[in-house]
């Protein structure tokens, strides 16, 4: 504790000297579950905005993710959100990191692809962390803190795989989806494939949907593969957006793109215009 104290203090300082204003850094709060659906303690961090109350007052939207651990992209995630904030280019939203245990477990679906399930010792665990977000997840959160009903969830790489998962499996869970560079890949695109049955089965889906891609060909083209398919036929009630980053690698993409991400369809007064072909 002591040393990350003194990293902070060097950090303010530093731009300080600069001539910056820095912000405070977030500090999270943090529980634990014991979870039945993943068999396994889970721990969660939380960041509270500014106006937040502990004991009622003003209520706030959420926005969860995946890789939400303290070594992961909670920090970055929970800064970008707070800057934005105090530009006034973002709603205020209560933050929900969930750390990893077996991520790669966790993160994707069933495959029937050899090469897919070597990735990692478990595979294919997404529909019961699903379970464990609808079931165990969003109760504390609801009974911990005094949340509005609005959700949205961001995530990267396979976070971004899962993210489309869900849209496309069970889009009544969040309101707003956020997929960066999701690995559409997997599974020889099986999600891709089975889009446009899926969306046809859903004419009165009412969601927003934010897509965007770096430069690599195997998520590029499935991607564009996906967003070809909502240009033909997505619902009418469905927002989407789909801003590929050529410029940027799957290492760098996203913090280079998470502001305007939360900017379109996190803003005050969010476009709620389609992607344009």
């Amino acid at each position: 504790m002591k040393t990350l104290f003194c990293s902070l203090a060097l950090c303010l300082a530093t731009a300080a000297f600069a001539g910056e204003t820095p912000l405070p850094p977030a500090v999270p709060q943090s529980f634990t579950i014991d979870s039945k659906a993943l068999n396994e303690t889970r721990r969660i961090n939380v960041y509270t905005p500014p106006g937040y109350k502990e004991h009622g007052g003003t209520r706030f939207p959420v926005l969860y993710m995946p890789d939400g651990g303290m070594a992961e992209d909670f920090p970055h995630v929970t800064d970008t959100v707070k800057s934005l904030v105090k530009e006034g280019a973002m709603r205020p939203f209560i933050v929900v990191g969930i750390e990893n245990t077996e991520r790669r477990r966790d993160l994707t679906g069933p495959t029937e692809v050899e090469s897919d399930q070597k990735i990692a010792p478990h595979v294919g665990g997404s529909a019961a962390f699903r379970k464990f977000i609808r079931e165990e997840l969003m109760p504390q959160v609801r009974s911990r803190y005094h949340p509005t009903d609005e959700t949205a969830i961001v995530g990267e790489s396979l976070a971004g795989l899962f993210i489309v998962e869900t849209f496309l499996l069970e889009p009544d869970l969040f309101d707003t989806y956020i997929a960066i560079d999701p690995s559409v890949w997997w599974n020889h695109e099986s999600l891709v494939r089975g889009a446009a049955e899926r969306l046809k089965a859903r004419p009165k889906l009412h969601k927003t949907l934010y897509l965007t891609t770096a430069d690599e060909p195997n998520i590029v083209q499935g991607t564009e593969r996906l967003a070809a398919t909502l240009r033909a036929g997505a619902p009418a009630g469905l927002v989407w957006f789909y801003e590929p980053r050529p410029d940027q690698h799957h290492n760098t993409i996203f913090s280079a793109s998470e502001a305007k991400a939360y900017r379109t369809v996190l803003g005050p007064r969010p476009e709620r215009s389609p992607a344009s072909p």
